[in-house]
């Protein structure tokens, strides 16, 4: 067997996230996988670098695969791409070290999630951002996000139930962007959990249009407990950016 590095892309609005399930084949990793065992006409398991949740994009989300050698030829990723469905596609497949696994190899991931401002909204791009119609105050929104920058436990901005895991990540950066007509904030951390980015981005929106103070973010984060982390940003307003290796 020889293992790869596929890099996907996915438009995530009708799926069940990426993980696959035994009750729908609506998954990206469940079509992935499906694909590949027609194909070389065995049983092929794929490891992504994570989850992502139902309705949530990606444009570099990155698997590993061991595929059979003596099979892969140039055609190979073509073949792939024209079996899955159009809005889940591999964007490059390249051989990588036998020890090579997505998700333990993984060291930092950039999302990022995106607001509509505009008064027309974006009628080509609607399915990957929200749309906020009101002001909003984005330094704020800056202040606020500085306290969830370091390394802290998320236990508030997750919908994780396992208490036996850790919830202690780190967030290098977030990066609030305005343009034109839309604002795009990029989450830097050394992995998430569960909707952390989506929990953390609800409360973010709620300081922006003023109704949480930015102070108010650093002791809902030490309280370590959901019950004022209740607003969960729209999934299709989020997208995996890139996978650092």
């Amino acid at each position: 067997m020889t293992t790869f590095k596929m890099t996907i892309a996915y438009d995530g609005t009708k799926y069940q996230g990426w993980q696959r399930l035994g009750n729908t084949d609506m998954t990206i990793q469940g079509k992935i996988e499906a694909v590949l065992s027609r194909i070389y006409t065995r049983p092929i398991l794929i490891d992504g670098s994570g989850r992502t949740d139902a309705g949530v994009h990606a444009k570099g989300q990155i698997a590993s695969v061991e595929l059979p050698k003596n099979r892969i030829d140039p055609k190979s990723l073509g073949e792939i791409n024209h079996y899955l469905p159009e809005d889940i596609q591999i964007m490059s497949m390249v051989k990588a070290d036998d020890r090579f696994h997505a998700r333990f190899n993984a060291k930092q991931k950039i999302y990022r999630y995106r607001i509509s401002v505009s008064p027309s909204g974006n009628v080509f791009e609607r399915k990957e951002m929200i749309r906020i119609e009101e002001p909003l105050n984005l330094e704020a929104m800056r202040s606020a996000a500085s306290y969830l920058i370091g390394e802290h436990d998320f236990q508030s901005f997750t919908a994780m139930k396992s208490k036996t895991k850790s919830t202690v990540r780190t967030i290098e950066s977030i990066t609030v962007t305005a343009l034109s007509d839309e604002i795009q904030i990029d989450f830097l951390g050394n992995g998430f959990l569960r909707q952390q980015v989506r929990l953390m981005m609800g409360l973010l929106i709620q300081v922006a249009q003023g109704v949480v103070k930015p102070k108010a973010v650093k002791e809902i984060l030490d309280e370590k407990s959901r019950a004022n982390t209740r607003a969960v940003a729209p999934a299709k307003g989020l997208c995996l950016e890139r996978v650092i290796y």
